[in-house]
């Protein structure tokens, strides 16, 4: 069994890779800049967009920076749950399941990722645990 010995790795190993995903999404949209984040967001009917592309730009950069080095992990997580629920009801969910088709897939899964740090916690391997001590 896997249990015992790897038990700390299991929260360590999803906050990680969750985190990278969501800053790579952050950085990619950095790259991009305001204007265009916030071009993308005003077509989907936002309001502000440039609010939203910069706090969306910060959320998923931050977030996700947060969620590698496992600080503040219970609000990064409650952060990226929540763009990730956004963007799951307001741009995939109407096409369809698979991510070819820019279905929701791939948001479902990272929602859950984050729900689950979220709930469970950075883990032992985390800046949160060097906080606690």
């Amino acid at each position: 069994m896997c249990t015992g010995k790897w038990t700390h790795f299991a929260p360590f190993l999803l906050r990680v890779v969750t985190g990278l995903v969501f800053a790579m999404h952050g950085w990619q949209k950095l790259q991009m800049g305001v204007p265009g984040v916030a071009g993308f967001l005003g077509g989907l009917g936002f309001p502000m967009p440039e609010l939203f592309a910069v706090l969306l730009i910060a959320g998923e950069l931050g977030g996700g920076i947060l969620l590698i080095v496992g600080a503040y992990t219970h609000w990064a997580a409650k952060i990226l749950a929540f763009i990730a629920l956004v963007a799951l009801l307001t741009v995939h969910i109407t096409k369809g399941f698979f991510i070819s088709e820019g279905g929701f897939e791939f948001i479902l899964l990272l929602l859950a990722a984050s729900v689950s740090v979220m709930v469970t916690g950075a883990g032992k391997w985390s800046m949160d645990a060097k906080m606690k001590k």
